[in-house]
């Protein structure tokens, strides 16, 4: 198999960050992005879904935006808000 080089542009911070969890890993940036690709050739398309948020998903960020999103002390606050 023939390799072919390429190059990228990258935020300088997260790739750092990314080549120290890659070696916590046991991999190299490289290696992260030869399986990146397989497993984009392998799936024909992204190995991950890639959505747009939902109507009821993008009401609930605008109302956070807006803080007009609902608060609680607690989780126990939280869950009698949610069973009722």
């Amino acid at each position: 198999m023939s390799k072919v080089q390429t190059s990228l542009r990258l935020d300088e911070d997260k790739f750092c960050e990314a080549k120290e969890i890659l070696k916590n890993l046991g991999l190299n940036f490289t290696e992260a992005v030869n399986i990146f690709t397989s497993m984009v050739v392998a799936t024909k398309g992204l190995p991950f879904d890639v959505k747009l948020p939902t109507k009821d998903f993008q009401k609930s960020l605008d109302e956070l935006e807006m803080k007009k999103g609902k608060s609680f002390h607690t989780t126990d606050d939280l869950f009698k808000d949610l069973d009722s």
